[in-house]
C-alpha cells in the first residue's frame, strides 16, 4: 500500500458535484492499494497514520499526533499512486489492485482508522473527483509498505 499523508487546515472532496466529504484541522490521506497487499499491510499503516508526530507542540517543534490535536482524516482512494512512468510518457497501471480488491482493503483500513477512535471523511471509491486543501507546513509524508 502506498499512502500520501498531508497535514491540512482543511480539505474536502466532490464527485459529480456534490460534496462528499470534508475535514478541518487533520490528514488528507491519498490511499493507493497494489495486488500483494493484505490486511497486514492495513494494520501496520493505520497504526503509522495513527501515531504520525507531525502537528506542533507548544514549543513549535513536530511532536503530537492527529489524536492528540482532536484532527480528523478525509480518506481518498487513488490507483494513480501505483502509476509507472520508467518507460513512455503514459504511465502503467498495472501495479494498482483491482476494483474489488482495492476497495476492500481501502474500506478496512478507513473502519480501521475509525476503531481507533479518529474521526474518518471519505471519497467516493472509484469516482472522478475533485479534491481541495490548504496543506499545512506543508507537511507530506509517504508512506508505504512493505516497510524496510
Amino acid at each position: 500500500m502506498r499512502i500520501v499523508v498531508q497535514r491540512v487546515r482543511h480539505a474536502r472532496v466532490s464527485a459529480a458535484g456534490e460534496d462528499k466529504g470534508r475535514i478541518n484541522l487533520g490528514f488528507l490521506l491519498l490511499v493507493g492499494v497494489t495486488h500483494e497487499d493484505s490486511e497486514s499491510d492495513v494494520a501496520l499503516l493505520v497504526k503509522k497514520v495513527v501515531g504520525l508526530r507531525v502537528f506542533s507542540d507548544e514549543n513549535d517543534k513536530m511532536n503530537l499526533s492527529l489524536k492528540d490535536v482532536g484532527g480528523s482524516i478525509l480518506s481518498v482512494s487513488q490507483f494513480t499512486l501505483y502509476g509507472d512512468c520508467r518507460k513512455g510518457n503514459r504511465p502503467s497501471f498495472v501495479r494498482a489492485a483491482g476494483a474489488e480488491h482495492a476497495l476492500r482493503l481501502y474500506e478496512v483500513f478507513n473502519q480501521q482508522l475509525e476503531a481507533e477512535g479518529i474521526h474518518v471523511e471519505r471519497g467516493e471509491f472509484g469516482a472522478h473527483m475533485e479534491v481541495e486543501l490548504l496543506n499545512d507546513g506543508p507537511v507530506t509524508i509517504l508512506l508505504e509498505t512493505p516497510m524496510l
